[in-house]
């Protein structure tokens, strides 16, 4: 997601019909995470957002592992999808982000964020959750969410 985006058509995700990921969508206009990703983002049986996706080769540091910026690029993403009914008809920036790496990653895993908005208010939104791999935890964060202007 563009942070600060004007559009709210960035909020409405392009459905995946085929393959691995049908039943997703998927999200473009963020020219970082369209290199890094791609990202996906679903809504599960019981409305919970669950954002994906499959750990390649360039996502894996020198020690075979999945590198550390790219789960936390992962979760800038993540922290909007998960926030996004609260940031309709708002820009929005991320103003703080914590995280704990707990356990690395392999190529070939599948990777997924889940979270939950702690609190909403007219400004900011308060985020935690955790990234896991076959339910093996893999990295928990917070996050703080600012809503801002749109730009005319």
């Amino acid at each position: 997601m563009a942070d600060g985006d004007d559009s709210s058509a960035i909020w409405q995700g392009k459905p995946i019909a085929e393959g691995e990921w049908a039943g997703w969508s998927a999200y473009s206009g963020d020219p970082f995470e369209d290199l890094t990703g791609p990202f996906y983002c679903r809504t599960d049986e019981s409305g919970q957002v669950v954002c994906a996706f499959r750990a390649e080769r360039r996502h894996m540091n020198g020690s075979g592992n999945m590198h550390g910026g790219c789960l936390l690029t992962f979760v800038d993403y993540a922290i909007f999808m998960i926030a996004r009914d609260a940031l309709i008809d708002s820009g929005s920036v991320t103003a703080s982000m914590n995280a704990e790496f707990i356990d690395g990653s392999q190529e070939g895993e599948l990777i997924e964020a889940r979270g939950e908005v702690v609190r909403a208010g007219g400004s900011m939104i308060f985020l935690r959750g955790l990234v896991t791999t076959g339910g093996r935890p893999l990295l928990n964060f917070s996050a703080i969410i600012k809503k801002i202007r749109r730009k005319s």
